[in-house]
């Protein structure tokens, strides 16, 4: 898959102007906060030393709203699904948000750079905290409501968070295991009814005063904390900073350009879990550095229809979703459905495959944009030229980039084998043809060696994927006694395909991937399976199959 173009990073899409005309606001700013740091991004200021996403961006927002400067869209919008509707402007916000910072701080107790883990649903709430944690300089560690009463236990321990606040479905969760954590000193929940032992959440802040100071954080203080989900041991805990999360986008002229594509006048719906970073980027932080409005729908079940559905019936102007949210749409008739205002769709967390981006086009006149900035360079750190396949990386010496990630916390080693030489690697394989157009291959842990050949499995499961039978493929290595590994695909078939003589199939599936791309790379093995093992963000666990393989579950 194509990502991106160096040195100059031209973008595979079509550059737009700096700024843009808004409907009654003929000479509005893209941003009129991102233009105060016009001068940072020109190198003739220096990056401010101290930085608080709140009082910085989103009380500068509503400065500008009262001034009547801005768009008269709200800053935030949810809907429930059943009828219910909540609507803030960056005023309400910030009202409410200090009266949540009250709760923290006064009610709880906590202080600069206490830790709070928040698994909550897309609930407005959840966003209130968030919002809340940043005035008090509080950090938020957030999770998805399918975490586990173990992998509760395991993030209270690990990340020493001193309270946490859910819901009533994750609250028995949470006492199961409550005792276990000695760091742990309140529990607040999201309910319209009690729990004993359990602070209410909405009770508090309701009953709690809006006069709050914010908190004067440096740059570099730590505003979230993720877990990531690796292919092998416990989860680690990545540390993001006011600055990687919050001022990296007053920084890139390239992300008002290319990126979300935003303005005031804007709306946009993220449909990713409250639990990853894709939400706090996109429902948070890079939404708000442009005034538009995050729109939220509670989706308590992911399905095609509830979301094309708001398409047509919302003025949504981005849309941003996980591969297997289109994979999913696409499987629709989209060309039966008049989308309002739609005209910017994003996809992350892993590549999306090229047929599917085609389809979404050919029905809706839409492209689906991803983004990638990195080099590549092999084991020793060198950059290699152009057709050399290599490893996918960030030069972070000798000035580490604004927007990586901080460490790794509490596992120097991990921080540690996550550098090589100047750089930081993504653990993504790829190449960089003669254009200086980077070419996504896999990632590293996921490469098959089959007969000395290197195969990524993203063109496999491409090449699967243009198949009509093909509703979902992923393609691990599996052992082989003569080549020592060989291409294994799992296929979950399409409905019309259901009830076909499955050694047929197989035989036709290889043979239409020895045709689409090189002969070499064609599963040697095919099996067929009711459905894919999967992550709570909707990724298909390729490590999972993959052990099965080798006989590692």
């Amino acid at each position: 898959m194509k990502i991106f173009k160096l040195p100059i990073l031209k973008s595979l899409w079509t550059q737009k102007p700096l700024y843009r005309t808004f409907h009654g606001h003929s000479k509005l700013l893209a941003s009129d906060v991102y233009s105060q740091y016009q001068a940072v991004r020109r190198g003739e200021q220096e990056i401010p030393k101290y930085f608080n996403f709140a009082s910085d961006v989103l009380d500068k927002w509503t400065e500008i709203e009262k001034a009547g400067k801005r768009p008269s869209n709200s800053a935030f919008w949810w809907i429930s699904g059943k009828g219910e509707e909540v609507k803030w402007s960056f005023e309400e916000l910030g009202f409410l948000s200090r009266k949540v910072a009250n709760v923290l701080t006064k009610v709880c107790g906590l202080q600069k750079g206490d830790r709070i883990i928040v698994v909550l649903p897309r609930i407005p709430e959840w966003w209130l905290v968030n919002v809340a944690c940043m005035r008090a300089g509080i950090v938020l560690i957030p999770g998805t409501t399918q975490l586990s009463a173990k992998d509760i236990l395991y993030r209270l321990q690990a990340s020493k968070a001193k309270c946490i606040i859910t819901d009533d479905t994750v609250a028995p969760a949470v006492d199961s295991v409550a005792s276990e954590s000695q760091f742990l000193k309140n529990k607040l929940i999201v309910s319209k009814g009690s729990r004993e032992g359990w602070l209410n959440f909405s009770e508090l802040y309701k009953n709690q005063s809006a006069d709050h100071s914010c908190a004067k954080t440096r740059i570099e203080d730590s505003v979230n904390i993720f877990f990531t989900s690796g292919t092998t041991g416990s989860p680690k805990m990545t540390e993001h900073s006011q600055g990687s999360l919050g001022f990296r986008p007053l920084l890139s002229e390239r992300y008002e350009r290319y990126w979300l594509d935003l303005t005031p006048s804007d709306v946009i719906w993220n449909i990713a879990d409250t639990g990853w970073i894709l939400t706090s980027l996109t429902s948070v932080f890079d939404a708000w550095v442009f005034g538009s409005c995050i729109f939220v729908h509670q989706l308590p079940q992911i399905e095609s229809a509830t979301i094309l559905n708001t398409l047509c019936r919302f003025p949504i102007d981005t849309l941003v979703g996980v591969p297997t949210l289109y994979r999913m749409l696409v499987q629709n008739d989209l060309s039966s459905y008049k989308f309002m205002n739609l005209k910017h769709c994003m996809s992350g967390g892993e590549p999306l495959n090229p047929e599917v981006m085609e389809k979404w086009k050919s029905q809706t006149g839409l492209d689906i944009h991803e983004v990638f900035f990195s080099s590549v360079v092999d084991k020793n750190a060198n950059i290699l030229p152009p057709g050399q396949q290599g490893e996918i990386a960030v030069r972070s010496k000798p000035i580490r980039p604004l927007g990586l990630f901080s460490e790794y916390i509490d596992n120097p080693k991990k921080t540690a084998e996550s550098e090589r030489g100047d750089f930081y690697v993504t653990g993504d394989r790829g190449t960089m043809d003669e254009d200086g157009y980077f070419w996504f291959i896999g990632r590293d842990d996921d490469i098959i060696i089959s007969s000395g050949y290197r195969i990524g499995p993203f063109e496999v499961e491409s090449a699967l994927m243009e198949h009509p039978a093909v509703a979902e493929a992923a393609v691990v290595s599996s052992p082989d006694p003569l080549r020592g590994e060989v291409v294994k695909a799992f296929v979950v078939l399409s409905a019309a395909f259901s009830s076909s003589d499955r050694e047929h199939l197989a035989c036709e599936l290889q043979e239409h991937v020895k045709k689409t791309t090189a002969p070499y790379k064609y599963p040697r093995k095919v099996e067929f399976v009711q459905q894919m093992p999967k992550t709570i963000t909707g990724k298909i666990k390729r490590h999972e199959l993959r052990n099965k393989e080798w006989g590692r579950m």
